[in-house]
């Protein structure tokens, strides 16, 4: 049994090298940890983030927010709590689910994933983060909000931007200046566009947020303004890492990767698996409204918690073989997976449910699709290895392939 010593600071590249390593220890000889550099307490897990997840804000809440995310993006709907997260999330959420999902944003969904697998399907090689995987869910959700995507170099910068804040652990100056700066470019952005929209609506989303009304309340530009950066940080960088991930693990295990190109039906199973085994995010923080008792000790009032979904995801008391990627499993539901009712802990749970599951889901399952037709032989770069890179959010940095160009 290893002891608390030996398990990896969080903060250290030791832990980034291979987080699940440390996960492991921290599950079996402290599943809780107060970290003083980051003045929070981190459960690992399963049973433990799953409670906090589920939690109706008697114990864990979200008041965190405050702090980590209205900074750079400004007072957002996951900030809010009862009756007022309710409506404000009732305001956003037909756009990404059922029938305006299905209608209206899937025709983007698959014009976009065209376009760019057009710019390398003749050529036999590309880079499945950086020529695809990057730019496809970023350009969706400009697409889907009527912005103009020839800024979309901005978008990425500002997305990354917002995300190196919410992950900046260390501290780092300028990685919170640089958040800071976003906020107030993207700010100077938008409310043009959202005031010119609330003039003259047309048929995207944008419109819809600006003309949007549950229980006689109206977003405000603020609302909107703040919804939109965190639909661009959380949908581009999750999806991102997402598409990349689920290629990756099926790239390293061929006979999967035959089946999933064999039966396309798959490729839910292969994402709610990837989910799972490499989540795109690895941490979310609640804060604590009373004391609370969870595995290894007892966590304070008003005390910062570091959720480990990365390793609460791999938990051998939740899953078999946790370690080994395997999309036939029968511990993981692909049914359930893009839903609150979800097995893996990637998307969170309970009332903060991911409210752009299923936008992910359409995305991956299109773009999977589309990637696979263009590429029947896809296969890594000779002798290139796949990694993965980073801690608050995770996934393979570049990921060359080859393969045969399709006739026609």
């Amino acid at each position: 049994m290893a002891t608390a010593q030996q398990i990896p600071d969080i903060l250290s590249p030791q832990f980034e090298a291979d987080p699940y390593a440390a996960y492991r220890l921290m599950r079996e000889a402290a599943p809780l940890i107060h970290h003083e550099p980051t003045s929070s307490w981190i459960i690992s897990r399963y049973a433990d983030v799953e409670r906090a997840f589920k939690d109706k804000e008697s114990v864990f809440t979200t008041e965190n927010y405050d702090w980590q995310l209205e900074p750079v993006h400004g007072h957002t709907f996951l900030q809010l709590s009862g009756r007022e997260h309710a409506v404000r999330r009732a305001l956003v959420a037909p756009a990404f689910r059922g029938n305006e999902l299905r209608d209206k944003f899937l025709p983007v969904i698959e014009r976009n994933a065209r376009e760019l697998i057009d710019a390398f399907r003749r050529t036999g090689e590309a880079d499945l983060v950086d020529d695809f995987a990057t730019r496809f869910p970023v350009n969706v959700i400009a697409d889907m909000l009527g912005l103009d995507k020839a800024d979309h170099e901005r978008f990425h910068g500002w997305y990354t931007s917002v995300v190196a804040f919410l992950g900046n652990l260390a501290g780092d100056p300028d990685v919170t200046a640089a958040g800071l700066r976003t906020r107030t470019e993207f700010a100077d952005y938008m409310f043009p566009i959202i005031q010119e929209r609330r003039r003259h609506p047309g048929d995207d989303l944008l419109s819809a947020l600006c003309t949007a009304e549950v229980d006689g309340v109206r977003m405000s530009d603020e609302d909107i303004k703040a919804f939109c950066s965190l639909l661009l940080a959380a949908g581009g960088e999750t999806t991102d890492k997402a598409i990349a991930g689920i290629f990756a693990n099926l790239l390293a295990h061929p006979e999967q990767l035959a089946a999933v190109r064999e039966d396309r039906s798959l490729i839910d199973r292969a994402f709610a698996e990837t989910l799972r085994y490499t989540p795109p995010v690895h941490m979310i923080m609640r804060q604590t409204a009373t004391e609370v008792t969870v595995s290894g000790g007892t966590i304070p009032a008003g005390a910062t918690v570091t959720c480990l979904i990365g390793a609460a995801n791999r938990d051998a008391e939740r899953y078999r073989d946790p370690d080994r990627f395997d999309i036939f499993r029968d511990d993981l539901t692909a049914t359930t997976a893009f839903s609150a009712a979800a097995d893996h802990l990637a998307f969170a749970l309970g009332r903060h449910f991911c409210v752009g599951a299923l936008l992910a889901r359409a995305e991956v399952v299109t773009g999977v699709n589309q990637l696979l037709d263009a590429m029947p032989d896809l296969r890594l770069a000779d002798g290139f290895v796949p990694a993965e890179e980073g801690v608050f959010t995770r996934g393979p940095k570049s990921l060359p392939v080859r393969f045969t160009p399709v006739s026609g």
